[in-house]
């Protein structure tokens, strides 16, 4: 009997975080309130053809909720991400936009996150400088409204509902960099310092050993 009660148990609180889980997973991107955050996204470098550096050129970015935002009472968190253009999704299934949000890689770079003033009525601007390991693509910013619970409740965007407009692009950091190259110097004169060390100490074994 309490082997069963046991096993009860147990299905029992596997279903429940199932179901947990599936509450969660079920959050859809078509059920969050569209421009309730008005984001702008400025290059620090713009122009025809021009492409951003990773690690070395930033972003201007500016936030507020807008005046017709509707659920702003839910509001505790603003999270600001970068996310891939359409155009850098094509055949990169690892980028593919997904209407459960669990599921969407559209948006994987954190840029930042705010905690929701309700009193602060202005915009809100801060400097970003794109992360060294952002991979080669062309983006646009997206801030996501979050409620107590963790979970998004609204967002808006620095482009267009087609992600056409406004889009920036960046050129990853290619070939090997000199933090890695001076990790490596470094590592191979320890490996050197250390076989001296080793050797000199089997010497040195070695002629205790015939002394006596």
């Amino acid at each position: 009997m309490p082997i069963k009660k046991l096993l009860f148990a147990s299905l029992l609180i596997c279903s429940m975080i199932q179901s947990s889980h599936g509450a969660t997973k079920e959050r859809l991107f078509t059920d969050l309130e569209k421009g309730a955050l008005e984001v702008t996204a400025t290059p620090s470098r713009t122009g025809e053809g021009v492409v951003l550096a990773a690690g070395v050129d930033k972003l201007s970015i500016t936030w507020k909720v807008s005046s017709t935002a509707t659920k702003e009472p839910e509001f505790k968190i603003i999270k600001v991400k970068l996310c891939y253009a359409p155009v850098s999704q094509v055949d990169r299934p690892w980028r593919k936009t997904e209407n459960e949000l669990f599921k969407d890689k559209s948006c994987p770079h954190k840029i930042s996150s705010f905690s929701y003033d309700p009193t602060v009525k202005t915009a809100q601007s801060f400097n970003y400088t794109l992360e060294r390991d952002i991979p080669t693509g062309t983006y646009y910013v997206r801030a996501y409204a979050v409620d107590a619970k963790d979970h998004e409740v609204a967002f808006g965007q620095s482009t267009n509902e087609d992600k056409t407009t406004n889009l920036f692009s960046v050129q990853a950091i290619s070939g090997r960099h000199k933090s890695l190259d001076i990790a490596s110097v470094c590592f191979s004169v320890f490996s050197v310092v250390a076989l001296l060390v080793f050797f000199v100490n089997e010497k040195r074994k070695a002629k205790i050993e015939q002394s006596k």
